[in-house]
């Protein structure tokens, strides 16, 4: 979908990311998405990460339903899973899902999907 997003696809319309910044979210908008979730904890690696209400400013700026729900990194729980299908179930797509690598959305859209 984007060139310069560093982008992987786990399903024909849901991709994750490694963490984005707030000037990412015009460029999903215009790659085609219609809703980002941000699974990664505020300041979970310091004060130089964006915080959620910046992401969710940007995005919101640039058209783009955005949901919060940041997990742990080694363990996502039963409910983290259900949350997120929740998410997969009612938000607009093409979705994209971002955290600090990219690896927990992975596992939360896998887990939620039961792929």
């Amino acid at each position: 979908m984007s060139n310069t997003l560093p982008l992987r696809a786990v399903a024909p319309d849901v991709c994750v990311a490694p963490q984005l910044t707030p000037e990412a979210m015009a460029e999903a908008a215009r790659a085609g998405f219609k809703s980002v979730v941000n699974n990664r904890p505020d300041f979970e690696h310091g004060p130089d990460q964006p915080s959620s209400a910046d992401m969710e400013a940007a995005a919101r700026a640039a058209g783009l339903e955005y949901r919060y729900l940041p997990v742990d990194g080694g363990y996502q729980s039963p409910e983290e899973v259900e949350a997120f299908a929740k998410l997969l179930a009612e938000l607009p797509r093409p979705l994209l899902a971002f955290c600090r690598s990219g690896a927990r959305s992975t596992r939360l859209y896998m887990l939620a999907s039961g792929g």
